[in-house]
């Protein structure tokens, strides 16, 4: 796993070079995520846990004026652009939002639609779900809903995590949302 921070010549996240060949079958990786809003919009953050075997890695991150929902978006992207290889994800989430969105087809339908929902309005977030599905073409992922403050560990770790990156001083701005 890699710091999702790296940056390309332009300031934008780079997307991972995968290895196409790498030996043996995909590296299991299963990841928790959250996202918190201080209000809706207000100061966001979000957290993902990443576990492969006996290693495990918190990434927390934050913006100061944001959505809940963007803060869930964030959290699996930046687990997801942590990722060296292709590997087989299970991302747990408790925002149906974000499970829906993805493993109902949502997203994708979206974009073909260029960016369109059903009742004709633009998508929201649409710089994030580019992002998340560009990510989740470069991994077999699988997103899994679990039940927010029902005491699973992880979730609980994401949770408190996100909400302390929402409250520290001086977030940068979310350039997606802001502008």
């Amino acid at each position: 796993m890699r710091s999702h921070e790296s940056c390309n010549d332009a300031g934008q996240r780079s997307r991972p070079e995968y290895h196409s060949r790498v030996p043996g079958p995909l590296k299991e990786v299963t990841v928790f995520t959250d996202g918190a809003c201080q209000g809706n919009p207000g100061p966001g953050g979000y957290c993902a846990v990443l576990v492969h075997g006996e290693k495990r890695r918190e990434i927390v991150g934050g913006f100061r004026r944001t959505t809940n929902n963007r803060m869930e978006l964030m959290a699996a992207i930046a687990a997801l652009e942590a990722l060296n290889y292709r590997c087989r994800v299970t991302v747990w989430t408790d925002s149906k939002y974000l499970r829906d969105s993805v493993e109902l087809g949502w997203a994708k339908r979206w974009r073909s639609k260029g960016w369109v929902v059903k009742s004709g309005e633009r998508a929201a977030n649409v710089d994030l779900w580019e992002r998340l599905l560009s990510l989740c073409d470069g991994h077999d992922v699988e997103f899994r809903w679990l039940k927010g403050h029902a005491g699973h560990e992880e979730n609980e770790t994401c949770d408190r995590r996100s909400v302390e990156a929402a409250a520290k001083k001086g977030l940068p701005v979310d350039e997606g949302y802001e502008n």
